[in-house]
């Protein structure tokens, strides 16, 4: 077997290799990862937690998330928009969340800038920069871009809108949470899974 592939899980599925290292990655892998989400409210959650994910691992967010949900009001875009400084600092004292101020109000300018938009506008940005299909699918990780043409557009867009915290890197793993892409690998069982 080549380093990189796809691996047997507990149930003998094959599998993309870094799903299996906890029960949380094989559940987040399998149900969630890569497979298309819509709604400003669920992206802008999205593109949030990828920037807190920003020198972690997904892990450290994945097992975070429903602190994130809990302080950040469900990710709704307009409660947090109206977030005072007082929710600031009640965000930084937070220990169910990552408090780094850097990201905590880039999350919150985002939510600022994004309620101005018109309702579908980040939704409609972000599937905008979804690549062409016929893609091959990828057969090793090592095949996985952290970075893409499209992925440094979408930033480049983004950062147009006013938005921060959203690097080509962070671009693209967005793009991979989301189903913009299928980066699982060839053989994984939830490769194109709808």
């Amino acid at each position: 077997m080549s380093e990189g592939t796809a691996i047997a899980g507990p149930d003998g599925a094959l599998r993309c290799p870094w799903a299996l290292s906890t029960e949380d990655y094989v559940a987040y892998h399998d149900e969630e990862w890569g497979r298309p989400v819509h709604g400003d409210d669920a992206l802008y959650e999205r593109l949030s937690l990828e920037a807190f994910q920003s020198g972690l691992s997904w892990i450290t967010i994945l097992r975070r998330r429903p602190g994130f949900r809990a302080a950040f009001a469900e990710f709704r875009i307009e409660k947090v928009a109206a977030f005072t400084d007082e929710d600031r600092e009640r965000l930084l004292a937070d220990a169910g969340i990552i408090r780094n101020r850097a990201k905590i109000d880039a999350t919150l300018a985002n939510a600022r800038a994004l309620a101005g938009w018109a309702p579908g506008e980040l939704d409609e940005l972000i599937w905008s920069h979804a690549p062409a299909p016929g893609r091959p699918a990828p057969r090793t990780l090592a095949d996985v871009p952290a970075v893409t043409p499209e992925s440094t557009a979408l930033s480049k867009a983004l950062k147009k809108k006013g938005l921060r915290f959203v690097g080509p890197t962070t671009a693209y793993a967005l793009m991979q949470a989301c189903g913009l892409v299928d980066d699982h690998l060839q053989t994984c069982v939830a490769r194109s899974r709808p």
